[in-house]
């Protein structure tokens, strides 16, 4: 029996993913939203979202955007417009289930309202940790292209200690950087002693930044504010990896001629092709534990 997977949309990164499923035997992998990709890929149905046979699908995989607030989906290789409604939903399977990389209130109240499985891969911690790696690589270069001064000895202040927040720091640490983690939670302050890293109380940011030439925020909420900009030095530049739009105050920031970066999917403009492993690893992982329509062990 055949798993019949819909990939509508995507970036670079799906490139990869799709070469990975292409590889499994007994999938059937249509494309939709690919139609201007210069490379081909041999022996695939492609189609416009329009003619796809939704009732057929045992999986969809959305792009890691998922859909805007209006059910449009990201077509990077494509000029067709692709807008998924609640009737699509309805249209699949009973046990379809449905992959993207974020879900927003849109898209988490569509599937709610068809009882449709969805799984949002940048909630796992394995992706989350993986992708961590290629977004402080990302980071770094970065911070090399919009600086005139070494990482090593730069002073670095990360906000927030999660699974990207704890690999930014450790990978500057590494390069010699004088690095500072801001977080909220007693433990990983704690934590961040044990790295030998310097712990800042999340709340007492502003303290500190006038003492900083690399900003880092992880947090997607308005951590850096008006008061912790205002102290920073003229050269210093803000780098913000939370999801749009971002946690810092941009405004503010280009009135202080402060240099702010909302720097969104990394891993897909420094190393698609690992990140596209990384998910197709998942979603195949993910398929052989909770879908025995193949017989994967």
């Amino acid at each position: 029996m055949k798993l019949i997977i819909a990939v509508i949309g995507g970036d670079a990164r799906y490139l990869e993913l799709i070469r990975q499923l292409q590889a499994i035997e007994n999938i059937e992998l249509i494309l939709v939203g690919y139609d201007k990709l210069e490379q081909s890929f041999t022996g695939l149905n492609q189609t416009e979202f329009e003619d796809l046979n939704c009732e057929e699908l045992d999986i969809v995989i959305l792009p890691i955007t998922g859909t805007d607030e209006e059910g449009k989906v990201e077509t990077v290789f494509s000029v067709e417009e692709i807008r998924i409604t609640e009737d699509w939903f309805h249209r699949l399977k009973e046990d379809a289930v449905v992959f993207t990389g974020i879900a927003n209130d849109h898209l988490t109240e569509l599937t709610t309202k068809t009882k449709t499985s969805l799984i949002p891969l940048l909630d796992r911690d394995d992706v989350a940790i993986y992708n961590s790696i290629p977004t402080a690589e990302g980071t770094i270069m970065m911070a090399i292209e919009n600086t005139d001064y070494t990482i090593h000895s730069s002073r670095v202040i990360v906000t927030g200690f999660g699974r990207v927040g704890n690999t930014v720091a450790n990978k500057f640490s590494a390069l010699g950087a004088k690095v500072s983690v801001a977080t909220r939670k007693s433990t990983d302050l704690a934590r961040i002693t044990e790295m030998g890293l310097t712990p800042i109380e999340l709340n007492k940011l502003p303290e500190y930044t006038s003492e900083c030439d690399l900003l880092i925020n992880t947090i997607p909420a308005m951590v850096i504010t008006k008061e912790a900009i205002q102290n920073l030095p003229s050269n210093a530049v803000i780098i913000d990896l939370a999801s749009k739009p971002g946690g810092t105050d941009f405004e503010y920031a280009k009135q202080r001629g402060i240099e702010a970066i909302l720097a969104r999917s990394l891993p897909s403009i420094v190393a698609p092709k690992t990140a596209g492993k990384i998910l197709a690893d998942v979603i195949i992982q993910i398929l052989t534990k909770e879908k025995e329509l193949l017989g994967w062990t």
